[in-house]
């Protein structure tokens, strides 16, 4: 299929939301409430049954997110009880935590450096409530955000070798660069100078580079990473970093989108599973573009 008509049969999809609890016609629907998954490839509906079947299949399993949408939050929770995966990898978390838990999980999640007011607590609690009863481990994966903050400041300079080298091999073409950059403008409410952006843009891919390092070290597969949408992306984010550590794997993206969203162009999830608009404030209203000092 081209990506015109791709495109259209997704807008079409995502037209026929309005109010009604969407299927494709045979199992399961996406979660009821009016909520649809869609298979980006061809533009088809599919079921959550037939999107477990596809995840179980994979070593890799991205599963983006609104940060601020509480569906979200429960869907993906949803999906690791079901799945049952040998691991997760949090943006929540720096690389190298690991939580242990406790009868308590926020407890449980601070020892291992969860910072619950930067992350809007409990808005994750069902991604971790799921794993705390399947026992699935679950691991840092995030840049520290000191780390993050000397390279947006100095640039790819200040990545370390290990990020070098990935990166290095793994550049991005024109085309995944130029969306990356008006992803990341946008993402700063278009105040992203110019001047700043490469060094941004340099800690963005540093983050992404530490994810897909954890999700590789990590000793079983399939391996879930929760993170925002920008970072389960396929051709720029963690997943396009994941196909040059390991050609051979099989990776699954779920985008996790709201109905009023644009459509993104080409191919940067596997799947889009679009739920109930998130009630929140203009979060542009306001916003200054934060210092790297």
């Amino acid at each position: 299929m081209n990506p015109t008509s791709r495109r259209r049969r997704i807008a079409i999809a995502l037209l026929a939301l309005g109010g009604v609890v969407v299927g494709s016609g045979c199992g399961t629907p996406a979660g009821g409430g009016g909520e649809l998954i869609i298979e980006v490839a061809s533009g088809r509906r599919v079921d959550r049954d037939q999107l477990l079947r596809a995840l179980a299949r994979s070593d890799y399993v991205l599963l983006g997110e609104l940060h601020d949408n509480p569906a979200h939050h429960a869907r993906r929770g949803e999906l690791i009880e079901a799945l049952q995966p040998a691991a997760v990898v949090a943006e929540q978390l720096n690389a190298g935590a690991v939580v242990r838990f406790g009868a308590d999980l926020l407890a449980s999640l601070s020892e291992a450096g969860f910072d619950a007011k930067a992350w809007g607590w409990p808005m994750h609690q069902p991604v971790f409530a799921a794993a705390a009863v399947a026992g699935v481990p679950v691991l840092g994966g995030n840049l520290s955000r000191e780390r993050a903050r000397s390279v947006a400041r100095e640039g790819e300079a200040a990545w370390t070798m290990p990020q070098r080298e990935l990166l290095q091999r793994a550049p991005l073409g024109d085309g995944a660069r130029e969306l990356l950059d008006a992803d990341l403008v946008r993402g700063h409410c278009g105040q992203l100078s110019a001047e700043r952006l490469p060094g941004i843009r340099a800690a963005q891919r540093a983050r992404d580079a530490t994810m897909a390092q954890a999700m590789v070290e990590a000793s079983s597969r399939p391996v879930v990473l929760v993170a925002g949408n920008g970072h389960v992306r396929l051709d720029y984010g963690v997943g396009q970093l994941l196909a040059r550590l390991e050609p051979g794997a099989r990776t699954t993206s779920v985008g996790f989108v709201e109905p009023d969203q644009a459509m993104p162009r080409g191919q940067p999830y596997t799947y889009l599973w679009v739920t109930a608009k998130a009630e929140r404030k203009d979060p542009c209203a306001g916003f200054s573009a934060p210092s790297m000092r």
